[in-house]
Protein backbone atom coordinates (compact mmCIF):
# COMPACT_ATOMS: atom_id res chain seq x y z
CA UNK A 1 0.00 0.00 0.00
CA UNK A 2 3.15 2.48 0.81
CA UNK A 3 4.60 1.72 -2.46
CA UNK A 4 1.31 2.91 -4.33
CA UNK A 5 0.76 5.42 -2.29
CA UNK A 6 4.42 6.75 -3.21
CA UNK A 7 3.71 6.67 -7.17
CA UNK A 8 4.02 3.06 -7.69
CA UNK A 9 0.67 2.67 -9.64
CA UNK A 10 1.65 -1.12 -10.44
CA UNK A 11 1.39 -2.21 -7.14
CA UNK A 12 -2.26 -1.47 -6.68
CA UNK A 13 -2.60 -4.86 -8.81
CA UNK A 14 -1.56 -6.95 -5.89
CA UNK A 15 -3.89 -5.24 -4.10
CA UNK A 16 -6.58 -6.03 -6.42
CA UNK A 17 -5.74 -9.61 -6.47
CA UNK A 18 -6.30 -9.84 -2.84
CA UNK A 19 -9.39 -8.37 -2.60
CA UNK A 20 -11.25 -9.22 -5.95
CA UNK A 21 -13.02 -12.65 -4.84
CA UNK A 22 -14.44 -10.06 -1.93
CA UNK A 23 -15.55 -8.08 -4.32
CA UNK A 24 -16.78 -10.03 -6.86
CA UNK A 25 -19.11 -11.77 -4.79
CA UNK A 26 -20.44 -8.58 -3.18
CA UNK A 27 -21.23 -7.13 -6.81
CA UNK A 28 -22.50 -10.99 -8.13
CA UNK A 29 -25.16 -10.96 -5.32
CA UNK A 30 -26.05 -7.45 -5.50
CA UNK A 31 -26.15 -6.85 -8.78
CA UNK A 32 -27.84 -9.15 -11.57
CA UNK A 33 -26.73 -7.74 -14.92
CA UNK A 34 -23.41 -8.68 -16.13
CA UNK A 35 -22.21 -5.73 -17.84
CA UNK A 36 -23.41 -3.74 -15.06
CA UNK A 37 -21.21 -5.98 -12.41
CA UNK A 38 -18.35 -5.09 -15.00
CA UNK A 39 -18.63 -1.56 -14.78
CA UNK A 40 -19.02 -1.69 -10.90
CA UNK A 41 -16.22 -3.61 -10.52
CA UNK A 42 -14.23 -0.73 -12.14
CA UNK A 43 -15.62 1.78 -10.44
CA UNK A 44 -15.26 0.46 -7.40
CA UNK A 45 -11.05 0.03 -7.64
CA UNK A 46 -11.03 3.27 -9.14
CA UNK A 47 -12.75 4.58 -5.58
CA UNK A 48 -10.37 2.60 -3.70
CA UNK A 49 -7.10 3.73 -5.89
CA UNK A 50 -8.49 7.66 -5.62
CA UNK A 51 -9.18 6.95 -2.00
CA UNK A 52 -6.34 4.81 -0.87
CA UNK A 53 -4.80 7.62 0.90
CA UNK A 54 -7.48 7.89 3.33
CA UNK A 55 -7.33 4.67 4.79
CA UNK A 56 -6.93 4.89 8.45
CA UNK A 57 -5.75 0.98 9.24
CA UNK A 58 -8.90 0.75 11.35
CA UNK A 59 -9.92 -2.64 9.67
CA UNK A 60 -8.35 -4.86 6.89
CA UNK A 61 -7.80 -3.22 3.54
CA UNK A 62 -9.86 -6.20 2.33
CA UNK A 63 -12.64 -4.86 4.54
CA UNK A 64 -12.22 -1.70 3.53
CA UNK A 65 -12.59 -2.43 0.30
CA UNK A 66 -15.63 -4.39 0.56
CA UNK A 67 -17.31 -1.43 2.42
CA UNK A 68 -16.50 0.43 -0.81
CA UNK A 69 -18.19 -2.54 -3.09
CA UNK A 70 -20.86 -2.45 -0.87
CA UNK A 71 -21.87 1.20 -0.38
CA UNK A 72 -20.83 1.39 -4.71
CA UNK A 73 -23.87 -1.28 -5.35
CA UNK A 74 -25.79 0.03 -3.02
CA UNK A 75 -26.12 3.83 -4.35
CA UNK A 76 -26.36 1.52 -8.31
CA UNK A 77 -29.54 0.17 -6.69
CA UNK A 78 -30.73 3.27 -5.28
CA UNK A 79 -30.82 5.01 -8.55
CA UNK A 80 -32.37 2.27 -10.52
CA UNK A 81 -35.18 2.01 -7.62
CA UNK A 82 -34.15 -1.20 -6.81
CA UNK A 83 -35.01 -2.11 -3.04
CA UNK A 84 -32.36 -3.52 -0.99
CA UNK A 85 -34.23 -5.87 1.53
CA UNK A 86 -37.47 -5.40 0.47
CA UNK A 87 -39.48 -9.19 1.64
CA UNK A 88 -41.93 -8.33 -1.78
CA UNK A 89 -38.97 -8.54 -3.76
CA UNK A 90 -38.62 -12.51 -3.65
CA UNK A 91 -41.43 -12.64 -5.94
CA UNK A 92 -39.67 -11.62 -8.70
CA UNK A 93 -37.87 -14.34 -9.21
CA UNK A 94 -37.98 -18.01 -10.86
CA UNK A 95 -38.41 -21.11 -9.37
CA UNK A 96 -35.93 -23.92 -9.61
CA UNK A 97 -36.06 -28.32 -10.03
CA UNK A 98 -33.59 -30.93 -9.23
CA UNK A 99 -33.33 -34.80 -8.78
CA UNK A 100 -31.58 -37.14 -6.33
CA UNK A 101 -29.45 -40.26 -7.57
CA UNK A 102 -26.78 -40.96 -5.18
CA UNK A 103 -24.95 -39.16 -2.01
CA UNK A 104 -22.21 -37.39 -4.27
CA UNK A 105 -24.99 -35.97 -6.40
CA UNK A 106 -27.41 -35.29 -3.79
CA UNK A 107 -24.65 -32.75 -2.58
CA UNK A 108 -24.14 -31.48 -5.46
CA UNK A 109 -27.92 -30.38 -6.10
CA UNK A 110 -28.40 -29.70 -2.79
CA UNK A 111 -25.92 -27.25 -3.08
CA UNK A 112 -26.77 -25.92 -6.26
CA UNK A 113 -30.29 -25.64 -4.63
CA UNK A 114 -29.51 -23.75 -1.68
CA UNK A 115 -27.56 -20.71 -4.21
CA UNK A 116 -30.50 -21.08 -6.66
CA UNK A 117 -32.53 -20.09 -3.61
CA UNK A 118 -29.87 -17.61 -2.24
CA UNK A 119 -30.06 -15.81 -5.54
CA UNK A 120 -34.25 -15.05 -4.94
CA UNK A 121 -33.57 -13.56 -2.29
CA UNK A 122 -33.70 -9.34 -1.96
CA UNK A 123 -30.05 -8.01 -2.43
CA UNK A 124 -28.78 -7.27 1.19
CA UNK A 125 -30.30 -10.45 2.32
CA UNK A 126 -28.25 -12.28 -0.39
CA UNK A 127 -24.80 -10.56 0.05
CA UNK A 128 -25.27 -11.06 4.12
CA UNK A 129 -25.49 -14.75 3.28
CA UNK A 130 -22.55 -14.72 1.20
CA UNK A 131 -20.13 -12.58 3.25
CA UNK A 132 -20.79 -14.63 6.28
CA UNK A 133 -21.37 -18.31 4.71
CA UNK A 134 -19.32 -18.20 1.49
CA UNK A 135 -16.48 -15.73 2.45
CA UNK A 136 -16.10 -16.44 6.60
CA UNK A 137 -16.32 -13.14 7.34
CA UNK A 138 -17.46 -12.14 10.96
CA UNK A 139 -20.70 -10.29 11.99
CA UNK A 140 -17.97 -7.56 13.09
CA UNK A 141 -16.27 -7.36 9.67
CA UNK A 142 -19.88 -7.13 7.96
CA UNK A 143 -20.62 -4.55 10.32
CA UNK A 144 -17.83 -2.30 9.15
CA UNK A 145 -18.41 -3.23 5.17
CA UNK A 146 -22.12 -2.74 5.40
CA UNK A 147 -22.47 0.27 8.17
CA UNK A 148 -25.11 -1.95 9.79
CA UNK A 149 -24.97 -2.59 13.54
CA UNK A 150 -24.57 -6.50 14.39
CA UNK A 151 -27.61 -6.50 15.90
CA UNK A 152 -28.67 -6.06 12.84
CA UNK A 153 -26.75 -7.96 10.93
CA UNK A 154 -27.42 -11.16 13.07
CA UNK A 155 -31.44 -10.32 12.89
CA UNK A 156 -31.40 -9.78 9.10
CA UNK A 157 -29.56 -13.02 8.40
CA UNK A 158 -32.24 -15.09 10.58
CA UNK A 159 -34.71 -13.41 8.42
CA UNK A 160 -32.55 -14.54 5.45
CA UNK A 161 -32.28 -17.98 6.67
CA UNK A 162 -35.85 -18.31 7.59
CA UNK A 163 -36.35 -16.93 4.04
CA UNK A 164 -34.52 -19.55 2.38
CA UNK A 165 -36.10 -22.01 4.37
CA UNK A 166 -39.33 -21.66 3.51
CA UNK A 167 -39.06 -21.32 0.25
CA UNK A 168 -36.54 -24.43 -0.07
CA UNK A 169 -39.63 -26.50 2.00
CA UNK A 170 -42.09 -24.54 -0.40
CA UNK A 171 -40.48 -25.91 -3.68
CA UNK A 172 -38.70 -28.77 -2.78
CA UNK A 173 -41.46 -30.90 -0.57
CA UNK A 174 -42.53 -33.11 -2.64
CA UNK A 175 -39.61 -33.61 -4.79
CA UNK A 176 -38.13 -35.30 -1.08
CA UNK A 177 -40.99 -38.44 -1.83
Amino acid sequence: MEKVLSGNTKTFSIIIANTERLVAQIVRKMILNDEEQKDLAQDIYLKAFQNLSTFRFQSKLSTWIGRIAYHTCCNHLEKKRIPLSAIDAIDEYKQPGTDNIEKDIFSKELSAIVKNEINKLPPLYKTLITLYHVEGLHNDEISQITDLPEGTIKSYLYRARNMLKKSIERNYKNEAL
